[in-house]
């Protein structure tokens, strides 16, 4: 299973049902066996994984799978908005109904009707965007924002998280009623360090794709750069591979590529140096934010490399959280400590 990269394959590949995917390693075999079972029933589902293991693909697959495949597919990526904004974009507005609203608009909820919505990233909403998606899904029913006309959708809901949805719940972070409405059945998503027997298919795909895409002629990988990419630990999953290979079939000249054109993140390479062996990680040099070396939790850890990320990229956040296969707002939100 790999994730699209550009247009024309991204095209092909949306049209993709759970039939087109195979897996050698049992995480993803299990998921992927349990996500045909999903597709047979109208249960909601909720898709646990690492950012950029493919969630809106297995989303998208699952739908084109299942009874509602011939009616639309609405994804929405609801992280770090605002709650006017949230509201507009799921269940649409009335013309004037905020300043710049020139026009009636529909929400997600309404153009997903007879089809399925796919929320991601759902445990970034607020409480009280989330009392709204609830009693949306558990009546079907909304209002645009500026009218107090009742609306219906028939909507099948798929929700995603790359956070620990269970570890929230013990707190006022996520509802728990809205969980056990959006949990009918949940799918654990592996991360790439998961599935050691599909990664020379899935580095076969993303080769033939980006050749294909930059018209090139690229029939594989020389032994030290295989060697490289089997490797390296992926901490930024099926979305780094694909950048990772798309540069490397970019800069090879000839058919097949060289380990000098894996450019991997040196901090990332660095930090798992240091874990290999047995030595201690660099202080952060982000003072306030850092975490001390004595704290061996996984948050700690993580704090470390997104600094060590940041300084390799001299303090751009925007470079380094694309490299971390974050979005920005959550790149923020990790360094605050939320």
């Amino acid at each position: 299973m790999t994730e699209p990269g550009h247009n024309g394959e991204r095209h092909r590949e949306w049209h993709h049902s759970l039939e087109d995917f195979q897996s050698d390693d049992e995480p993803m075999a299990t998921c992927l066996g349990l996500a045909r079972i999903a597709a047979r029933t109208e249960l909601p589902i909720l898709i646990l994984g690492e950012t950029g293991t493919g969630k809106t693909l297995l989303a998208r697959a699952i739908h084109n799978s299942s009874r509602r495949s011939t009616h639309p597919f609405i994804a929405f990526n609801s992280a770090a908005l605002s709650d006017t904004l949230l509201d507009s974009q799921l269940f649409g507005h009335e013309k004037g109904a905020f300043t710049g609203a020139i026009r009636r608009v529909k929400g997600k909820f309404e153009l997903a009707d007879h089809g399925t919505l796919f929320l991601d990233e759902i445990a970034d909403m607020t409480p009280a965007a989330q009392a709204k998606i609830l009693r949306a899904v558990e009546y079907g029913e909304f209002e645009r924002l500026g009218s107090e006309q009742l609306l219906q959708a028939d909507v099948r809901l798929i929700s995603a998280t790359h956070l620990p949805l269970a570890r929230y719940l013990e707190t006022d972070h996520f509802r728990k009623d809205l969980f056990y409405r959006i949990s009918g059945i949940t799918l654990r998503l592996p991360s790439l360090r998961q599935r050691p027997n599909d990664l020379r298919t899935i580095m076969a795909a993303a080769i033939a794709t980006a050749s294909a895409a930059l018209e090139k002629s690229i029939v594989g990988l020389s032994r030290p750069a295989a060697d490289r990419l089997l490797s390296y630990d992926w901490p930024g999953n099926l979305r780094e591979l694909q950048r990772v290979i798309h540069t490397a079939v970019a800069i090879t000249e000839g058919e097949v590529i060289p380990p000098e054109a894996i450019l991997l993140e040196t901090s990332v390479e660095a930090v798992q140096a240091g874990h290999s062996n047995g030595a201690d990680h660099p202080e952060p040099t982000s003072g306030a934010a850092s975490a001390s070396l004595s704290d061996l939790s996984l948050r700690a850890a993580e704090l470390r490399h997104i600094h060590a990320v940041l300084d390799s990229y001299h303090g751009n956040k925007r470079r380094a959280a694309r490299a971390l296969g974050l979005s920005r707002s959550t790149l923020d939100r990790k360094l605050h400590g939320e």
